[in-house]
């Protein structure tokens, strides 16, 4: 079997690769320190069509795959994961309009965040509700041919900076899974108060925010697929947006490999190169082979998605990539800021702000925990 690229691939690879390290390498750096939405970066991403890559391209996509959107999430989070997140959350908010949403609605708002020209953001958690969908609070009333949102969420990856949000709220709480159902709102929507600006930890350039409805109206064309299924394509949804956050985390990961495995071969300790002490050796070649399968895991399941998006096999695939490759990413960046030592766990090399930023892709999409209880789910079925 061929496990090669193929020529187009490679090619778009080695594109991204280019900008990536021409434009968004010199400025990752800034965007950590000034904790501010890299505008640029974005730009950069709508002029050469990577906010849709995956999109099919009667709806102003590039209709290239699953496969080709993870090589290009890979190759920006090498350099800057929280220009790669700017990616990942597009997708995030698009994929329901994709799986469930009717033609005037992919028009309507699918065309815009495809083209780059619009930025979208998918609403779920809330101050009491993460890994639990069914806890959330916000609810969708019906009235006058719409529904009126009320409720809070946290945590939302371009609260401040999206024109169009994917909301979760119950149309029926008493129904649990059945009674949750997706909204398309705008950010302009009277009613939609964007709360405070998050500060965190790592991924510092992307912009996340409270989002606080209170007696929010919107159509009831705003509605994504029937009422009260909106829990079933948001779990499907996953199956798709959590490889990119594998690729996301792959890419911080060989990141980190190339800071470190750059400074073995210079730093000289003891008359010889770090590079020749066999302990750091090894180091090295167990980051590598993590990062391999990693890669490998990730590239199979989008693959798997590119030529069969309705296999039983994408739902295990996406959490082991997921979480496998997420863990990598930890691992790896805090073995290499160990190797650079002072060097690394200075803030003026990137390896700590790697280190940073691997922390989230263990956290958000599903924790790591709850990909475990998702795995041994569908293996004992």
């Amino acid at each position: 079997m061929d496990f090669s690229l193929p020529e187009d691939l490679v090619l778009l690879r080695n594109s991204v690769r280019k900008i990536a390290l021409n434009e968004f390498a010199p400025r990752a750096a800034q965007v950590d320190s000034s904790e501010e939405f890299p505008w640029e970066n974005k730009k950069i991403l709508e002029e050469n069509g990577l906010l849709g890559v995956h999109i099919p391209d009667e709806y102003g996509g590039a209709g290239a795959g699953m496969l080709a959107m993870a090589i290009v999430v890979e190759e920006i989070a090498r350099v800057c994961a929280s220009t790669s997140v700017i990616i990942t959350t597009q997708a995030l908010a698009t994929d329901p309009l994709l799986l469930v949403g009717s033609r005037e609605q992919k028009e309507r708002w699918l065309r815009p965040m495809a083209e780059g020209a619009a930025l979208g953001a998918c609403a779920i958690t809330e101050p009491g509700a993460g890994s639990e969908v069914t806890a959330i609070r916000t609810t969708a009333a019906p009235k006058d041919g719409g529904y009126v949102l009320n409720g809070n969420k946290l945590f939302i990856t371009h609260g401040g900076v999206a024109k169009y949000i994917t909301v979760v709220a119950y149309t029926d709480k008493k129904l649990a899974h059945d009674g949750i159902s997706l909204f398309v709102v705008p950010s302009d929507s009277p009613g939609l108060t964007i709360g405070k600006k998050e500060k965190k930890m790592g991924i510092r350039g992307s912009d996340t925010r409270e989002l606080i409805f209170d007696n929010c109206f919107v159509p009831g064309s705003n509605l994504l697929g029937e009422p009260g299924k909106g829990f079933y394509t948001l779990m499907k949804t996953f199956n798709y947006t959590r490889p990119l956050v594998a690729a996301q985390a792959l890419g911080i990961a060989q990141g980190a490999f190339d800071q470190a495995r750059k400074y073995l071969g210079e730093r000289i300790q003891f008359g010889k190169p770090l590079a020749e002490f066999q302990g750091l050796q090894w180091m090295l070649a167990e980051m590598a082979l993590k990062i391999e399968l990693a890669r490998t895991m990730v590239y199979r399941v989008c693959s798997t998605v590119d030529k069969d998006p309705e296999s039983k096999d994408i739902k295990v695939l996406a959490s082991m990539a997921k979480w496998f490759s997420s863990d990598t990413a930890m691992e790896t960046t805090t073995n290499a800021v160990q190797l650079l030592g002072g060097y690394g766990y200075s803030r003026e090399f990137p390896l700590e702000r790697m280190m940073r930023d691997a922390k989230i892709t263990q956290i958000y999409e599903g924790t790591n925990q709850v990909q475990r209880m998702i795995i041994a789910r569908e293996l004992l079925k």
